[in-house]
């Protein structure tokens, strides 16, 4: 089938002129569930590894088979809505535990109105500025746009028949996770860490945790990513730590920022005094990298936008198919001017209009990047750090030029770039999902629909586990580091408040520039530089299983098909690990929010061997799930 000029039209896997249940009761009771399930889970991981996962493809696993398996229901369309809505939940997790927690750090009484009123705004501005884009990125640029992710799931969706099987491995993965996470931090059985120091090199050590949950990141991200993530771990604690204590161990001189003589800190307080520091500077630097050399496609995407926007004036209103009704653009547009109107004027945030002019003109340039970015790296390496940092720094200095200074201005500041980031985040998962049902051929308003539906349900609720969260862990603790919301909140004190080490900042950033004139990922190595080793450790060993299927799959001379089975099934697995570990975490801290005393203090078996033989076991659990079914003939 082509248009006048020889152009094909594309054909979806459910033709327009064909219809299907779609938004179904059915599948928003499922959708918001799953929502609320990954949001929760998306949250915790990004505080724990600062890292977060895209959950398009497990979601659409587990909705097949609950649809499948359980209703017996075979709509394709329904099970892409309910991917869609979970997906929507995990966004907002990404977005929110990036910045909001930074409030959490500063010590702010925050209100659960201010923090529903921050995702939801942010969330809501998200979907509807990206409802203008829809046409252009996904249906124009359909060719040059592949939108990885979005892409991966449609194909999960169209061999849907498989789906029980493949639910199994993310239940199975689920069930690892989620035993480990309650012997270790539940009962307290044994230690959730390895560690042990290196003779004769003062305050250096080399550890790992024996979270499922990262080394289910670690599988993903694959072992060049991990392996680059591990490598400014081991800067950190094998060669600035112990130079740092080498350099002035002796000295009872207290040298900023720190309170105390260098000679009396160990190697966690030379950490948390200076490479804390370090590691910002480099996050920062890193994130700003990433942004620089995305500068290309920011520019073509603003100017496809306008000429995608000049072409449609003037052209006759047409009745539209199925397959292409958006959300009506009056709606959208009074959308999008409500909220900011409302930003402009609630008493919640009292970001005012600086904030809420500011909310709007990064909003719509940054996910409209966003939007376009994802279709070429996919959602998991979109710079969304980066558009967030940059976001943060210029409202730091407009706040700071109209007189807000100290407290103050920095939450302004945190809330704004909080809206932003977490529009970011979905903006760019939406066109993931978008791209999916343009291929399945869903109907795109109701998809819009369903994702402002998903992110209503986890929105009201994202407020609720942060706070869980903090009162059972603490936010910026050893058990959730919370580095994005740190470095947000680094960045604006030192702006506004003037009162950063800038020498350890800068030499943070010169270590990022330098990683990257290495044709390293700077912003990975940086993550890396300021995580604890132990987490970075843990995601490597992850990587380094994925890198064992690999060389199976090149040993054995696999085909394509079947060693991207191996992947996938190992995925899957991967992320139920994940989920198991992070849904089980916000458990246990429900748990002691009721009633502290209910979760032991003390570790029963204080030796390192079970713990050890317990990662051993998941580490080849997670190999084993990559291993093909045998076909039944």
């Amino acid at each position: 089938m082509s248009e006048p000029g020889g152009k094909k039209t594309f054909v979806p896997y459910i033709p327009a002129s064909k219809s299907l249940p779609e938004l179904t009761a059915t599948s928003i009771i499922l959708g918001i569930i799953l929502a609320i399930l990954f949001g929760a889970a998306n949250a915790y991981l990004g505080l724990k590894v600062g890292l977060t996962v895209s959950a398009s493809i497990p979601a659409a696993v587990i909705s097949m088979g609950i649809l499948r398996g359980i209703f017996k229901r075979d709509s394709i369309l329904e099970n892409n809505i309910v991917q869609t809505m979970t997906t929507a939940g995990e966004a907002l997790g990404a977005g929110a535990v990036f910045t909001i927690p930074a409030l959490f750090l500063m010590g702010v009484d925050i209100k659960q109105i201010m923090l529903i009123f921050i995702v939801l705004t942010g969330g809501f501005l998200g979907v509807f500025m990206m409802v203008p884009l829809r046409r252009m990125l996904i249906v124009n640029e359909h060719e040059t746009l592949p939108y990885p992710e979005g892409t991966a799931c449609a194909e999960v969706l169209k061999t849907g028949e498989t789906g029980g099987s493949q639910a199994k491995l993310v239940a199975l993965g689920f069930l690892a996770g989620g035993t480990v996470k309650v012997l270790t931090d539940g009962f307290k059985l044994f230690k959730s860490e390895i560690s042990v120091g290196i003779y004769k090199f003062q305050n250096a050590f080399i550890g790992t945790q024996i979270y499922p949950a990262l080394l289910g990141v670690g599988f993903i991200i694959g072992p060049r990513i991990a392996g680059q993530m591990v490598a400014g771990g081991l800067m950190a604690s094998l060669v600035l730590v112990p130079a740092i204590a080498f350099f002035g161990g002796e000295s009872a001189q207290v040298i900023f920022p720190a309170t105390e003589a260098l000679k009396s800190l160990d190697a966690a307080g030379i950490w948390d005094n200076y490479i804390r520091y370090i590691g910002a500077g480099a996050v920062a630097a890193g994130g700003l990298i990433t942004l620089v050399k995305t500068l290309p496609a920011i520019f073509q995407t603003l100017k496809s936008t306008f000429v995608s926007m000049n072409r449609s004036k003037g052209m006759a209103v047409v009745e539209l198919e199925r397959t292409d009704r958006d959300i009506p653009m009056k709606w959208v547009i009074i959308g999008i001017l409500a909220i900011l109107l409302i930003i402009a004027f609630d008493p919640f945030t009292n970001v005012g209009i600086i904030g809420a002019l500011a909310i709007g003109i990064f909003g719509f340039l940054f996910v409209t990047v966003a939007s376009r970015i994802v279709g070429i790296v996919g959602s998991s390496s979109s710079p969304v750090s980066g558009m967030t940092i940059a976001t943060l720094l210029i409202v730091a200095i407009v706040y700071k030029a109209f007189g807000y200074h100290g407290d103050q201005g920095i939450i302004l500041t945190l809330t704004v770039a909080a809206i932003v980031c977490s529009a970011l985040a979905v903006a760019g998962d939406i066109s993931q999902d978008l791209k999916t049902g343009y291929l399945v051929g869903g109907t795109p308003w109701k998809q819009q629909v369903a994702m402002m539906i998903g992110v209503l349900a986890s929105g009201l609720v994202m407020g609720y586990i942060l706070t869980l969260l903090d009162n059972a862990y603490g936010m910026g603790s050893a058990e959730l580091p919370a580095p994005k919301a740190m470095l947000m909140k680094i960045l604006a004190e030192g702006i506004l408040n003037g009162n950063l080490p800038w020498t350890l900042i800068f030499i943070g950033v010169s270590i990022a520039i330098v990683v990257e004139f290495m044709g390293m990922n700077s912003l990975v190595f940086a993550v890396g530089l300021y995580l604890p080793l132990n987490i970075s450790a843990t995601v490597m060993f992850g990587g380094f299983v994925r890198m064992i299927v690999n060389a199976v799959i090149k040993h054995k001379k696999e085909k394509e098909a079947a060693s991207a089975e191996r992947i996938e099934r190992g995925t899957l697995f991967a992320s139920g690990l994940i989920a198991g570990e992070s849904l089980l975490g916000v458990v246990i801290a429900f748990l002691i929010s009721i009633n502290p005393a209910i979760i032991p203090t003390d570790v029963w078996i204080q030796n390192q061997w079970l713990p050890f033989l317990v990662f051993i076991l998941v580490c080849g659990l997670l190999y084993l799930s990559t291993v093909p079914r045998k076909k039944r003939h």
